[in-house]
C-alpha cells in the first residue's frame, strides 16, 4: 500500500467512530473473528484500545493485520485503522499509486 492510498484511506476514518474496542483481555479469539468479518463487510475499521488493555496498540494491530489478513492504514494513540478489500461487493477504491 502506498503512501497516498494511506492518506486516503485515513482521510475517510476520520469521522468514522471506532466499532470495536479491546479491553484488558486483549485479543480474543472471538475478536479477532469479529475483526475479519467487520473488515469483509466494511473494509475500513477503526478499533480503540482501551486504557485498562496492557498491550501496545502497535503490537495489537499488528497482530490483528496479521491473523485477519488485513493492512494496518494508521495507529494513532490508542486508536487502530485496518483495511481489507472485500472479497465480495468492494466498495472502496484506492486511487492509484
Amino acid at each position: 500500500m502506498t503512501s497516498k492510498q494511506r492518506a486516503y484511506l485515513g482521510s475517510l476514518a476520520n469521522n468514522m467512530d471506532p466499532i470495536f474496542q479491546i479491553g484488558k483481555a486483549s485479543l480474543t479469539p472471538e475478536i479477532v473473528r469479529a475483526l475479519d468479518e467487520a473488515l469483509e463487510k466494511r473494509e475500513l475499521i477503526k478499533i480503540s484500545v482501551l486504557k485498562n488493555c496492557i498491550d501496545d496498540p502497535k503490537k495489537i494491530a499488528s497482530v490483528i493485520a496479521e491473523r485477519t489478513r488485513s493492512e494496518v492504514v494508521k495507529v494513532i494513540g490508542k486508536k487502530i485503522i485496518l483495511y481489507r478489500k472485500a472479497k465480495k461487493n468492494p466498495k472502496i477504491a484506492l486511487p492509484l499509486s
